[in-house]
């Protein structure tokens, strides 16, 4: 919540591919928190089936059908935003694929890339372009990138018996930290704060179902940065609330 002249005003969160998996997650912490949180689906039944649940937890939660993907998707999103709320606080790009498990990049065929990136960086990409002038209305902003360890640089020098595995997958999500040390930059003096999480190994459709974590866990630290205060660090990749290296 925040007070303007007097009012207080929920922030509007936007969760990309918030239908299933951490998004929900993401989504249904923000919403505990107070915060309006609007979930993308590119599936309008399973995005309804989500808010459903998260409405019948008494969640103030709304759904978006659009996808990435698609420039005008992200544009009417932006403009429906604009006209039922006039503002954007929180941008979580949560949507996110992996077509090429345990593939080395010699034999990865260059279609699965370009879908990879399609979704994973180029998504991030058009929704933090489209966001940025409505958070910059209020001096205020809060982006996300749910990146993954894999896609830096630390391991894949030194390979953590990794080598060859998902290469499109942690290709995409190296240009997607890239993306966050770039815009945080040029946003830097406008209220808006930029950061990537690797939310580790979690029990969802992609982590599986041995993986260590659960799905409060791997979004906590997603919604952390989400919810920050001023003076919350900018330009930075955390795992578990910690600094990691890109």
């Amino acid at each position: 919540m925040n007070k303007v002249d007097g009012l207080v005003v929920k922030r509007v969160a936007v969760v990309t591919g918030g239908n299933r998996g951490i998004g929900k997650e993401i989504a249904r912490q923000l919403a505990a928190k107070g915060l309006q949180v609007i979930i993308t689906s590119r599936d309008e039944g399973k995005g309804r089936l989500a808010v459903q649940e998260l409405l019948a937890a008494r969640l103030d939660v709304k759904l978006q059908v659009a996808d990435v993907h698609e420039i005008n998707d992200v544009a009417r999103m932006m403009e429906r935003i604009q006209s039922d709320y006039g503002r954007l606080d929180v941008l979580v790009n949560n949507a996110g694929v992996i077509l090429d498990r345990g593939v080395s990049v010699l034999d990865v065929e260059e279609s699965v890339v370009r879908q990879t990136l399609e979704t994973n960086f180029f998504g991030a990409f058009r929704m933090t372009q489209a966001a940025i002038p409505l958070m910059k209305k209020h001096h205020y902003g809060r982006i996300v990138n749910i990146s993954s360890g894999l896609g830096a640089f630390e391991i894949m020098q030194d390979g953590y018996g990794l080598k060859g595995s998902s290469s499109a997958y942690r290709i995409s999500k190296t240009m997607l930290n890239a993306l966050t040390c770039l815009v945080s930059q040029e946003v830097a003096c406008a209220g808006i704060k930029v950061n990537a999480v690797c939310p580790g190994r979690v029990q969802t459709d992609m982590g599986g179902e041995d993986a260590p974590l659960t799905v409060a866990e791997g979004a906590d630290t997603a919604v952390w940065l989400a919810t920050m205060e001023d003076d919350g660090p900018s330009g930075e990749y955390f795992r578990e609330r910690q600094r990691i290296a890109w």
